[in-house]
């Protein structure tokens, strides 16, 4: 893909670490684009604003259950000759204008830890209809071994264990219910919340299919009580909840510590509203009439 010392990859601020840390890897340079305050995924007009001579790729992330949006990504990096890495991670089973996550770039990957939609307990796998990037990956999988004792590059250990990839079959023939169940959790949830005042319910995009790796609510200012005093009320009730992402990645102390700029204003002022309630497929519809009821005694209150 040629990323080099001085090669800039565009990514968004809310996400685990490990997507700026493999442009690091690579030894690249990641710059930091907006979010869309609706989706939360990569702005496209962010990204057109961050474009240089130096930059080499798009890496947006499919955020929470839902798909970037990639007619306005694409249309930019087919302008400006720039490679696009999907990072499909949280978005097993979403779509996007009739194609599944996962499909779009010319490299993606998925994850199968633990708290995805489908999991081996840990790992993922990539996905590429570019043979020399296929070929690339495999060897880099298993320490650059072209035929056994010929390492042609310099590879690691990436291979998935036999025991993983037979739970990951077992989940592939379950994913239809898993998703399933969490998109009518999340259906559930929503009538629960729309109309409490304070909080706003997930938006999903246009052309888009929502698989609901998360549920995200926004505490906003208009709410009687901070999202702090809400963890705490359903903490208090049995609920688990928790803040989703709490700093943008460029505030970790490894980037800050690197000088790595970046001022995203919408993921700055979303972040403090965002809130995680359950939604997996094991969540009854009785814990999802307590989750109601109890979000809506703690705002009463």
């Amino acid at each position: 893909m040629g990323i080099s010392e001085n090669s800039e990859v565009i990514v968004p601020p809310l996400t685990f670490f490990a997507t700026a840390s493999t442009v690091l890897f690579c030894g690249g340079r990641p710059v930091f684009a907006d979010i869309d305050p609706e989706t939360y995924t990569l702005d496209p007009a962010s990204v057109e604003r961050r474009i240089t001579h130096a930059t080499r790729a798009i890496l947006p992330v499919d955020l929470y259950g839902q798909t970037a949006d990639y007619d306005a990504i694409q249309g930019i990096a087919d302008e400006h000759n720039l490679k696009v890495v999907e990072d499909a991670c949280q978005a097993h089973g979403a779509e996007f204008n009739g194609k599944m996550a996962g499909s779009f770039g010319d490299i993606s990957s998925f994850s199968f830890y633990a708290t995805k939609n489908i999991t081996t307990g840990e790992g993922g796998i990539v996905l590429t209809d570019d043979g020399q990037i296929a070929d690339r990956a495999m060897l880099l999988r298993e320490h650059g071994e072209e035929t056994h004792y010929n390492h042609v590059l310099l590879g690691y250990n990436y291979r998935m264990t036999e025991i993983s990839a037979a739970i990951g079959i077992v989940q592939l023939q379950k994913i239809d219910e898993i998703i399933r169940r969490r998109q009518e959790n999340a259906r559930m949830l929503t009538e629960e919340l729309e109309n409490v005042k304070g909080l706003e319910t997930p938006t999903t995009g246009k052309g888009r299919v929502h698989s609901f790796h998360q549920y995200i609510i926004r505490v906003n200012k208009s709410s009687p009580v901070s999202r702090e005093k809400l963890m705490e009320h359903l903490q208090k009730k049995g609920i688990g909840s928790r803040p989703s992402y709490p700093i943008p990645l460029y505030e970790q102390p490894v980037l800050k510590n690197l000088r790595i700029a970046g001022q995203c204003p919408e993921a700055e002022r979303l972040l403090p509203q965002l809130l995680e309630l359950p939604v997996h497929p094991y969540v009854k519809e009785e814990d999802i009439q307590l989750i109601g009821e109890s979000v809506r005694e703690c705002l009463r209150s």
